[in-house]
């Protein structure tokens, strides 16, 4: 299985726009974002995707239930730290990076996602796979990425938008 990830949107629509393509084009099954989406008019390049996204809320998210109730019918925003199973790996999706050492020492998961830095990182320790796909926004850096994850091998890799053009 194919995933999407994405983080720090910074309500950068067409940066959104260009990221949503890139995922559709890989054909990913689902899009995990790390928060910061920050203002529901996001949804409006969100509802493009071809496949459902799952978030967690970010400390930009200001109006969580008015995201929540946008995002009906593309996916569904928790509020972060969220555990899923997918495809028998156990993932853990977070915003912010505080947590990353301790989740990771533990060994219980196969994927860490997070956000929060506006830094790509992307490394494994033990049978752990951490991935921060930096930021989509690229207000921060200049920079804007996202991460393409096989669920099947547990490769990932990051993606430049500015070189996906």
């Amino acid at each position: 299985m194919k995933i999407g990830i994405i983080s720090d949107t910074h309500d950068n629509l067409p940066q959104i726009k260009k990221a949503v393509e890139i995922f559709n084009q890989e054909k990913v099954e689902l899009v995990l974002h790390a928060g910061d989406f920050v203002s529901p008019f996001t949804f409006l390049e969100f509802k493009n995707l071809n496949c459902p996204l799952k978030g967690v809320f970010g400390n930009n998210d200001g109006d969580e239930l008015y995201l929540q109730e946008k995002f009906e019918g593309i996916g569904e925003i928790y509020p972060a730290p969220y555990e899923t199973i997918i495809d028998h790996k156990n993932i853990i999706m977070l915003h912010k990076e505080k947590l990353i050492d301790a989740l990771t020492e533990s060994q219980k998961y196969d994927v860490i996602i997070y956000g929060h830095t506006h830094r790509t990182d992307l490394h494994k320790i033990g049978k752990t796979l951490i991935i921060n796909p930096g930021e989509c926004g690229g207000w921060l850096t200049g920079k804007s990425t996202i991460a393409l994850l096989d669920l099947t091998n547990l490769k990932a890799k990051i993606i430049d938008l500015a070189s996906n053009i």
